[in-house]
């Protein structure tokens, strides 16, 4: 199949729900407030008035968004993944009525864009408003328009020079500078040029504390927990001033880990108090600076768990040291669960449903779509996992985009 046929390029238009949070801060107030608002009944107490019952109904946009969806359109919602997981195109570089179509029968909460589907400005502004768009006709929601744009090395736009836009450089060096000032203005910079585009999350900033000369080297502000906490904590507020959810990478922290997730298992010592005294600093940070989703990553923390699960699929790291810990509130969100670490002991289903039972929000990029969900799916009628733990997450999903809302292509 050829690439999509373009579509026109509709504007994100807001209605119901979404009106009531319109022009709401990404900072971490504006997330609090939405995830209170998820938490609210949309049902009045007893004996109250039909007027009070709009009350109550207006008071829980989170719960007025998802009423009607099905049980199965409210598992997509927790998957993001590539365009071509659900477009059987070989590279995707348009959002047509393939993509229209694609989204009507999988409608997932959102898509994550790499180089290769990135030609020039014009092109990612209406493949992306177009998927919005798609998305709004399917199921009533925004959807996630996701990338990987740290900088350095891992900057998916700014590495093509027909975007016309300054890699703001590796981590490495601004940490270097030792100007945690430099470090938000770089989040900035990154989050006005994906603003524009009609990106709306982007996978940033990275909060591993890595000594130089390893797999993180380049793309950790560095070696010194306070100092990537300062630093971190900067970027999560630049991300936020430009109307740009961000998302802390990777928990509990992979830079002195043993090997690549990204082709195989890879492992960390120590103890939960050795963990807290290091990498979980700057997580620590990005939390308090109200980061609104941190993405775990793959590492086997045995000191921790007491097993060799990796850290996404543990409810011992998700649920205990990132919610119970750090006491963050917002969505988590697995690394890819295409990656070695995971493909390597556990099949696509297996992988999904660990990561939900571990407390997990959102999956990304399982190694086989179709597989994952219908694993999901399975567990969930089974009564392996509860329709009340998917609504849990979707909560969760939803009030971060409906925070999130704004014109495809605005910069805020």
């Amino acid at each position: 199949m050829g690439r999509n046929a373009d579509t026109d390029g509709r504007r994100l238009s807001r209605r119901g729900a979404l009106s009531l949070v319109a022009g709401a801060s990404l900072a971490g107030a504006s997330l609090a407030a939405a995830s209170s608002l998820a938490g609210l009944s949309s049902c009045a107490p007893s004996g109250a008035g039909e007027g009070a019952q709009d009350g109550v109904q207006e008071a829980d946009p989170v719960g007025r968004a998802i009423a009607s969806l099905s049980l199965e359109q409210r598992v997509c919602q927790l998957f993001v993944v590539r365009p071509e997981d659900i477009v059987d195109v070989g590279t995707v570089v348009a959002a047509g009525e393939a993509t229209r179509e694609a989204l009507r029968r999988r409608p997932v909460g959102g898509i994550c864009y790499f180089g290769r589907n990135l030609e020039d400005p014009d092109q990612v502004r209406r493949m992306l408003a177009n998927v919005e768009s798609f998305s709004e006709e399917a199921v009533g929601l925004p959807i996630l328009r996701a990338v990987d744009e740290e900088g350095g090395t891992v900057a998916r736009v700014a590495s093509n020079p027909a975007f016309g836009v300054a890699n703001v450089g590796d981590m490495r060096s601004v940490g270097a500078g030792g100007d945690a000032d430099a470090a938000g203005a770089a989040a900035e910079t990154v989050a006005a040029y994906l603003a524009d585009l009609g990106f709306n999350v982007d996978f940033a900033p990275v909060a591993d504390v890595a000594p130089a000369g390893s797999v993180m080297g380049r793309r950790s502000f560095g070696d010194d927990p306070d100092l990537v906490a300062s630093m971190v904590a900067a970027q999560v507020r630049g991300f936020a001033g430009r109307g740009v959810g961000c998302c802390a990478k990777h928990f509990p922290g992979i830079g002195y880990a043993s090997g690549d997730s990204e082709v195989e298992p890879i492992s960390l010592d120590g103890t939960v108090d050795d963990l807290a005294a290091r990498e979980l600093v700057p997580f620590a940070a990005a939390v308090a600076a109200g980061v609104p989703m941190v993405m775990v990553g793959h590492l086997s923390c045995a000191g921790v768990t007491g097993t060799d699960e990796p850290a996404s699929l543990s409810s011992a790291v998700v649920g205990d040291l990132l919610r119970g810990r750090l006491g963050f509130s917002g969505v988590a969100i697995t690394d890819s669960l295409g990656m070695g670490a995971v493909t390597a002991t556990r099949t696509p289903a297996e992988a999904a449903v660990a990561a939900l039972e571990a407390g997990q929000d959102l999956i990304l990029m399982p190694a086989d779509f179709e597989s994952a969900l219908q694993g999901v799916l399975d567990a969930v009628s089974s009564g392996r996992i509860g329709e009340g733990r998917i609504e849990e997450s979707l909560r969760r999903v939803v009030a971060l985009k409906l925070s999130l809302a704004q014109p495809v292509g605005a910069s805020g």
